[in-house]
């Protein structure tokens, strides 16, 4: 067993071959996590509610168990069970053509892609890190979590704290051990990550009056800052302004997207920081060079 991982990690384009199809894998698991855990958080939120209301019909156990394991995956609109030959990362979509085995409902293309879009970034990873395994598992893990929080902020405005506050402590741990930064660095870019929106947000609200970001959006880029450093900062917030601006444009001349729906901006900073986690140093040196610094 050694021996094969061993023969993986040193043949680089097994390796890039192998994070790709492992990241077929775990696009399929994104896609339930996607759906899955902002229904578990609402249902959890209103359990709250009513128990601090002492209301008697609270989770009485009659309340089926829900997870990212149970139920098993079923059809949204006949119920009919998934089988494992159906659930099988993009294969399984051609082979449906697109529709539901038992009642034809036409499934969502976004699972395919979700599915496509997280082997295509695993390899991207495997490729730019080959040269350290260690580096490359670690990058790999933050490329998944940035793909379930666009996915879920995209859809519910949420950038829940299950994903963002772990991601900060696992990017200073990653950092213990130098894989991408220093550790000063990685903790002063928590520290400024956070501080940096949560100021920009305070400043918004004393002069319109209004929420400009939520809450989440602040944990994110302090976890960005955690696992890429304080040096990053300014690049990923360029940047996440940037595509903001081209997407949300797009969408709405484009898309169906009113222009009067806020547009979150939990993956404009995902995008960002990956981008960043990939080429961060090449886009920082050029940035210096026309801004006449260096």
């Amino acid at each position: 067993m050694i021996d094969t991982f061993n023969a993986i990690i040193e043949n680089p384009t097994l390796f890039v071959i192998t994070c790709s199809m492992l990241g077929l894998v775990v696009g399929s698991f994104l896609n339930v996590v996607i759906y899955r855990l902002p229904i578990m958080l609402e249902r959890e939120w209103q359990r709250e509610i009513s128990s601090a209301a002492e209301d008697e019909l609270v989770n009485n156990g009659s309340e089926k168990p829900f997870n990212l394991i149970t139920p098993n995956s079923r059809c949204s609109e006949c119920g009919a069970p998934i089988k494992a030959w159906q659930n099988i990362p993009v294969i399984s979509y051609l082979l449906l053509a697109g529709k539901c085995h038992n009642c034809k409902t036409a499934i969502s293309v976004r699972y395919p892609l979700v599915e496509l879009l997280t082997a295509i970034l695993s390899a991207a990873v495997a490729w730019h890190f080959s040269a350290d395994a260690s580096a490359t598992l670690a990058c790999l893990v933050l490329t998944w979590a940035l793909i379930a929080l666009t996915g879920i902020d995209y859809d519910t405005y949420l950038l829940p704290d299950n994903i963002t506050l772990p991601l900060v402590w696992l990017g200073l741990m990653v950092n213990y051990f130098g894989l991408i930064t220093s550790l000063e660095s990685a903790l002063w870019g928590a520290v400024v990550g956070y501080l940096s929106l949560w100021s920009v947000f305070w400043l918004f609200k004393l002069i319109t009056g209004k929420d400009g970001m939520g809450y989440g959006d602040f944990k994110l880029l302090a976890a960005l800052g955690a696992w890429l450093g304080w040096q990053m900062l300014p690049i990923i917030i360029i940047l996440s302004s940037l595509v903001g601006a081209i997407i949300g444009i797009s969408l709405v001349v484009f898309g169906d997207r009113e222009k009067t729906k806020p547009i979150p901006f939990g993956p404009y900073l995902a995008i960002a920081g990956w981008i960043a986690l990939m080429w961060g140093s090449e886009l920082n040196a050029l940035y210096l060079q026309y801004a006449g610094i260096i």
